[in-house]
């Protein structure tokens, strides 16, 4: 009895520290996404032109508040046709993997709430979560199009998970580890983005189908399904989907830092304080985030699902290919790089063809009406040279 009073103590000790840093992570996690809305509208609103929030503070700055205090004090509606309980749990299906996978992402060598020898293992088991919310949440609205939203929500969701899953396991063989920490230490003389090119941009890409960011925001795509799975959600529900997303984008970010542009690393600073160049970092990807969102249009369905399982899928696979051939011959650094490289522009050139390939087809027919007018001007020309004229003239 006597012993068992110290190890107690020393157990709530340990469980208060824990609830104490997942308060503080969510705390913190949340004036991300308080900034990450200010700063996409300010960047669309100077990408279109625009002033972006000027009205609510200082430069909008108070905006991200009052919209966060319109959504809580706005009436939150519940479907008398609904699976209630469904209903109330698919925003909490989808939130929890997003704020979970936090707990073992590092900010900097020390900055992380449980460092974990499995991190990226866990990540990617935990993430796949959110889609049983999706589906779910259209489901028990018990609203059709809701349904059709949650199904294209779980078919885009699934394809482009293979696409991230195959990169990090390329990541992983080159690093020889799943630990972050680790795979950052690892990149100390070069950051894995020179290496694996290819990877990146395959990484980059399908985070961005993983979140539903433009150009693949199809399942929730006001104009094409009524909202998708989130049609029949109104107030502080509404507010936990859109929620769950900026921390997906900002995790989505945060990983490609850490595994392709060498996390926390920098020259002048040292110490906690490397924490900024992870953040500048991040930042920075998120900024080329809200410009894919200002400058390309949705893609259709069928696009969508093209592209997953035609150009990323065999591209995640080729990636896994040349990082084992890499491994196996001990090649030097440079040899994986240019077989990256060549890959990439090969799909590419592909793309831009296919791209073009129509553009091309109506430039081959409208030349050759113009080659049969002129021919024929001529035949009028040579059989009557009065009606000739006329054809020339016309």
């Amino acid at each position: 009895m006597i012993l068992s009073i110290p190890i107690l103590a020393v157990s709530l000790t340990a469980v208060f520290w824990t609830l104490a840093g997942l308060l503080a992570m969510f705390t913190a996690l949340s004036v991300v996404v308080l900034s990450l809305t200010w700063l996409e509208r300010k960047v669309l609103g100077r990408l279109q032109r625009r002033l972006g929030p000027t009205r609510t503070g200082p430069m909008g700055l108070m905006q991200p508040i009052a919209d966060a205090v319109k959504l809580l004090l706005k009436e939150d509606i519940v479907p008398s046709s609904s699976e209630k309980a469904i209903f109330w749990l698919a925003p909490v299906l989808v939130v929890i993997p997003a704020f979970m996978i936090w707990v073992t992402i590092p900010a900097s060598h020390d900055a992380v709430l449980q460092n974990l020898d499995l991190g990226l293992f866990y990540i990617t088991a935990i993430a796949v979560v959110g889609i049983l919310g999706l589906v779910l949440a259209g489901w028990g609205s018990a609203n059709k199009y809701g349904t059709l939203g949650g199904l294209r929500a779980a078919a885009q969701l699934i394809s482009y998970e293979i696409p991230i899953i195959m990169v990090v396991i390329a990541v992983a063989m080159l690093a020889q580890t799943l630990n972050l920490r680790d795979i950052v230490d690892q990149q100390d003389p070069y950051p894995y983005a020179l290496v694996q090119p290819l990877g990146l941009l395959i990484f980059f890409i399908a985070g961005l189908a993983e979140v539903g960011r433009t150009p693949f925001d199809i399942y929730f795509a006001e104009s094409e399904i009524v909202g998708g799975p989130f049609v029949e959600y109104s107030g502080a529900h509404w507010s936990v989907f859109f929620l769950a997303e900026y921390i997906n984008t900002f995790a989505i970010a945060a990983l490609t830092v850490l595994l392709f542009l060498g996390g926390w690393s920098g020259p002048l600073l040292s110490g906690n304080w490397v924490v900024i160049w992870f953040l500048v970092k991040v930042y920075a990807v998120i900024l080329v985030v809200f410009w894919i969102r200002g400058t390309f249009p949705r893609l259709r369905i069928d696009q969508l699902m093209g592209f997953a399982w035609k150009v990323m899928v065999p591209m995640s696979f080729l990636t896994i290919v040349i990082t084992a051939v890499y491994q196996f011959y001990l090649w030097p650094p440079w040899s994986l790089t240019l077989m990256s490289s060549a890959g990439l522009v090969v799909v590419a050139y592909v793309i831009y063809r296919r791209m073009v390939g129509p553009a091309n087809l109506v430039a081959d027919v409208r030349a050759r009406q113009h080659a049969q007018a002129q021919e024929r001007a001529l035949q009028a020309k040579a059989n009557d040279p009065a009606r000739g004229a006329a054809a020339n003239a016309e």
